[in-house]
Formats: structure tokens, sequence, C-alpha cells
């Protein structure tokens, strides 16, 4: 099925629309990198494809804000975490890959809600390493989680 939904993608979107959700995809990245540049550098200052990897260099050595601070704390901000940690070789890397589909709009409210975060990094650095607070499940000890893994079976005691 997956197949087929990628040849579906394809069929309705044609040559040319393909090159069009490429261009937007680029952009998206590209808008947001320049976007955020005051407050979460990019790793690589110069044009990015699909996604952009920014850091959170700065926050970590002024506040002790780590990537994956600003990660959990964009849930409570009604946002998918980016990926943390990648590249490898990106201290406190965060990538986004806003998609073609993403609008100025949305772009826009993730900017101003990562910049919220980076002000909390500045007032309260100590609620950021507790995010999220306000979601379903709160934060996850991932070491610990790695280390003693629990299956759903073992979960649901069968």
């Amino acid at each position: 099925m997956v197949l087929a939904r990628a040849l579906a993608y394809i069929d309705v979107h044609g040559g040319d629309g393909l090159t069009r959700v490429a261009q937007r995809a680029v952009l998206n990245a590209n808008w947001l990198r320049q976007r955020l540049a005051e407050t979460l550098p990019a790793a690589y200052d110069r044009v990015c494809m699909h996604e952009c990897v920014l850091s959170a260099t700065n926050l970590k050595s002024k506040y002790g804000v780590r990537g994956l601070d600003v990660a959990k704390a964009l849930l409570e901000e009604g946002f998918h975490s980016p990926t943390v940690y990648f590249p490898l070789i990106v201290d406190e890397a965060l990538m986004f890959e806003p998609t073609e589909t993403e609008s100025l709009q949305t772009l826009e409210s993730l900017a101003e809600a990562i910049e919220r975060i980076a002000q909390r990094a500045i007032d309260d650095p100590a609620s950021l390493h507790r995010a999220p607070q306000s979601t379903p499940v709160s934060r996850v000890d991932e070491a610990r989680a790695a280390r003693h893994l629990i299956s759903t079976e073992d979960a649901a005691g069968r």
C-alpha cells in the first residue's frame, strides 16, 4: 500500500508538479533557517535543501538548555518535535523538515513558538528541563527506557 500511495502522489503531481513540490520544501526549509537565525543558529551557514539543521548550543552554553529540552517544549506548543542530535556531528542538533504543504502561517507559528521557548530558557530554564508537562505523557527517561525495555506485552502482564 505504501508503494501505491507513492505512485498515486507521483501521478497526481506529474513531473512539473514534483519539481514545484521539491522547490517549495526547499524554500520552506530555508525560510525557517533564516527566520530563526538569531534564535537558533544554523549548523551550516549555507543554503539548505529540504531540511534545516539548527543548533541549540547557544542555549546550552548560556542557560543549560539542551536541544532535547527545546524539542520537548515544542510538544507543549502544539508542534511535533524535530529530529534531535542528528546529524551526529552537530552539537545540540535540531533538524526541521518542513514539507511542501506547510503554509507560511504555520512556519511563522513554529518560529514564534521556538522564540518563546528561547525566552523561557532565559527566564526559567528549569521549566524546560521538565517539559512537556501539559501533554498526556510527561518527559520520559529515554536512557533508562533504552536500558530497561518493557514491551507492551510485559506492561500488560501477559
